[in-house]
């Protein structure tokens, strides 16, 4: 496990979340935006949402077609226009305008499911956590770190697995190791230094 880590770590010694971000609020509204769809797509959209609601409160009082009209090229944009509507107003009537920093307080929130709790816990707070998007499935029950039916089963065996301080860098390694080599259709194993610790490399090789 160690072994593997250490690669991670020297393949990608920059991790960090790929969605622009300035403060907590900007990072939950971009993560909410980013389910079903790409970062890159998001930080485009974000270039123009952020400046027209800077705040949870701006937000708040934002009409349907104001906020409609800024993310209607990220997918689902009906809901996620109304999940972040809604979870603006939650944060300034409950959360004094501020984003809460217990899983639980953000689970409450519209559009926030465990990933997207994970993702602001690890990444605005630094609070231990290991966010499982499909690239972090993928790349963790392949490798072996994890053999997990759903997302929720390989988060619970990578948080047993990994040393709680590698948690959060951890995350990023195995989303970048998904989008550079361990890729959904054809991974490149041809060029992957964990080779020599990859089950899916072993197994295809026999």
């Amino acid at each position: 496990m160690l072994e593997v880590l250490s690669l991670l770590q020297s393949m990608y010694p920059e991790a960090v979340t790929a969605l622009n971000h300035e403060n907590p609020f900007e990072l939950l509204v971009a993560t909410i935006l980013s389910a079903q769809c790409t970062d890159e797509r998001v930080n485009i959209i974000t270039q123009d949402l952020f400046p027209a609601f800077p705040t949870a409160l701006d937000l708040a009082n934002a009409s349907f077609d104001d906020v409609a009209t800024l993310v209607k090229s990220a997918g689902l944009w009906q809901t996620k226009t109304r999940n972040l509507i809604n979870t603006a107003k939650i944060l300034v009537e409950k959360h004094g305008g501020e984003v809460p920093r217990t899983r639980e307080e953000l689970e409450a929130l519209p559009g926030v499911g465990r990933k997207t709790a994970s993702v602001v816990l690890a990444n605005a707070f630094q609070i231990p956590a290991i966010a499982v998007d499909t690239h972090v499935f993928r790349v963790a029950n392949r490798i072996g770190l994890a053999h997990a039916l759903n997302p929720y089963q390989t988060e619970l065996q990578l948080m047993e697995a990994i040393p709680e301080k590698y948690w959060i860098d951890a995350h990023h390694w195995l989303i970048l190791h998904g989008r550079a080599l361990c890729k959904a259709r054809k991974p490149l194993c041809d060029q992957c230094p964990l080779r020599p610790h990859c089950s899916y490399f072993q197994d295809s090789s026999s």
